[in-house]
């Protein structure tokens, strides 16, 4: 029965990190938004930054909607400094994804 205690403290761990967002938006990040390819027509390409993030903890797979979100808000705060606009260049896969980068407003 002890050794059961330290596997299930182990084990409901990692599942309250995994419900857990570890990726927070910076404020500087609240400026850029994501938009789908058809809406920046006249913005200005300024390059593209790829995220990744967990998708799994130990041997468990993460939330899909959790990592996606994760890689937005990462990829908001990382590009930042360069534009205002993301637009994803394909899917997430195994916790990374490409964004395309923007400056939309002048």
């Amino acid at each position: 029965m002890r050794k059961l205690l330290p596997l299930s403290f182990s084990l409901s761990l990692l599942l309250l990190l995994s419900a857990c967002s570890l990726v927070k938006l910076t404020r500087q990040g609240e400026n850029v938004a994501i938009l789908q390819s058809n809406e920046v027509a006249a913005c200005t390409t300024v390059g593209t930054t790829t995220v990744s993030v967990l998708d799994k903890i130990a041997a468990l797979n993460r939330s899909p909607s959790k990592v996606a979100q994760e890689l937005r808000v990462l990829a908001r705060n990382r590009s930042a400094d360069r534009g205002d606009t993301l637009v994803a260049v394909g899917p997430p896969d195994d916790g990374e994804q490409t964004f395309t980068v923007y400056r939309c407003r002048r």
